[in-house]
């Protein structure tokens, strides 16, 4: 592994051979603490954190590293705490993890499956880390998932929206917290037909790649069911840049609304070139043009800046919120770095910290009784109220924000106002559920 690909920060020797968490599984009891992928034998713990810090995905990427810097501090009693204080959970101490300090790694996807997989492959291998963390890129989730499967550690999925994080490609070892498309589109649906009506006629475009056509299928399927009819759905490039060839063609479909099922900087430039295009001022089928942004972010809607104005969306959470867990969470965030977190940072923080009390609750390392610790695990005070993380497919539920562009932000940062609060129950669904139908969450892998 390249030092481009990967920078150590008080790396932990393990003395582990390199492969050696890629055997065969162990039957071990869940409080074994021995004879499991990079058992700890010392006085630390070392963490995976792997992000893109290039690609179309690196402006969510640092922010996550940023929060998994600060969940370490917090982790190891250094600084204020922030949800230490207001989880629901009291195991964690600032004594670390178990009583280990935690250390990490950290690699770059470059928002690249094949990238994701062997950055994180040289982490459990080489540095001997326990856990591995992280994404923005759904298909990047699901490759480092089914190979932490392999290698016999738990993966806390960070930013991975695609219904098949937790539904087809699910497994064992893996966790999400962010949400996905089907509960952003349940959201999202009655606002949008409160506000734009029943009979619209919609035109998406969508990031040709897991999380894309998931986010797709949910976002139609919902909007169909209201009376929306679906024009035209075209695919595009993870890669590009400049949309303006698949702007144009929306111009003459008789489409009034134009779903872009873009993230990161692909949503920017589809955004900036939509409104180039003139979109937002046409009148079609006697209604105004509209645009929808299913998935939306702080950072997506800095990097768009007025475009964004007045464009509905959804969102895992935002510095707004006024309960106790995300006040805590924005004021240790933003003293330290001076700004506020995204919803990236956000949930990698809370994974992190749900990992670092599941072993605590267990008593082990071993991803076999860390994944007992959170399957069924109910919390609170982590900034999203109610929270609830499923055995059944490892998925977390809680209510889901619709936001909005604001038209006139009092700063750089205040850019989105949320608009309604979804309870969890309005997008909670059952785990056979079609979207989510085709996988086998199979038995926790303890590796070696």
């Amino acid at each position: 592994m390249s030092k481009s690909i990967l920078t150590r920060r008080n790396v932990l020797q393990t003395g582990a051979a390199a492969g050696a968490g890629l055997a065969l599984p162990t039957i071990l009891t869940a409080g074994s603490h021995s004879g499991y992928t990079n058992a700890p034998t010392g006085s630390t713990v070392t963490l995976g954190f792997n992000v893109p810090q290039t690609g179309a995905y690196a402006d969510e990427g640092a922010d996550e590293l940023r929060a998994y810097m600060l969940a370490v501090e917090h982790l190891n009693g250094e600084g204020d705490g922030g949800m230490l204080n207001t989880f629901s959970s009291k195991t964690l101490e600032g004594n670390g993890i178990l009583g280990k300090k935690v250390e990490y790694v950290t690699g770059d996807t470059q928002t690249k499956s094949d990238a994701a997989r062997a950055s994180a492959k040289s982490m459990i291998e080489k540095d001997g880390a326990v856990m591995i963390t992280g994404g923005s890129s759904s298909g990047v989730a699901i490759a480092v998932q089914g190979l932490c499967q392999e290698a016999g550690v738990i993966f806390m999925a960070g930013l991975t929206h695609s219904n098949d994080t937790t539904g087809k490609d699910k497994k064992a070892n893996g966790f999400r917290h962010f949400f996905n498309g089907y509960m952003s589109a349940a959201a999202l649906a009655p606002v949008l037909q409160a506000r734009y009506g029943s009979d619209r006629n919609a035109y998406h475009l969508t990031a040709d790649y897991t999380w894309g056509w998931t986010q797709e299928e949910s976002i139609a399927a919902a909007t169909e069911a209201m009376g929306w009819n679906t024009v035209n759905k075209v695919r595009t490039p993870l890669k590009a840049t400049d949309f303006s060839s698949y702007i144009a063609p929306v111009l003459n479909s008789g489409a009034d609304v134009l779903v872009l099922n873009h993230y990161g900087g692909n949503m920017v430039n589809s955004l900036t070139n939509a409104v180039q295009f003139g979109l937002r001022d046409k009148v079609v089928n006697n209604k105004n043009f509209e645009i929808i942004v299913p998935l939306y972010s702080r950072l997506m809607a800095k990097g768009a800046g007025v475009n964004v104005k007045g464009i509905f969306g959804s969102t895992n959470w935002h510095w707004s919120l006024q309960d106790e867990g995300s006040k805590a969470f924005v004021k240790s965030f933003g003293t330290k770095y001076g700004f506020p977190p995204s919803q990236a940072a956000h949930t990698v923080y809370c994974q992190t910290l749900l990992y670092a009390d599941a072993c605590n609750r267990a008593g082990t390392f071993n991803p076999c009784g860390v994944g007992e610790a959170l399957e069924g695990f109910e919390f609170d005070g982590l900034g999203n109220g109610k929270t609830l993380y499923r055995a059944d497919d490892h998925q977390c539920f809680k209510d889901v924000l619709v936001v909005k562009g604001k038209e006139n932000p009092t700063s750089e940062f205040d850019l989105l106002e949320i608009v309604e609060v979804t309870p969890m129950e309005q997008v909670k669904y059952a785990p056979d559920h079609p979207m989510f139908a085709g996988g086998d969450l199979g038995a926790c892998n303890p590796g070696a």
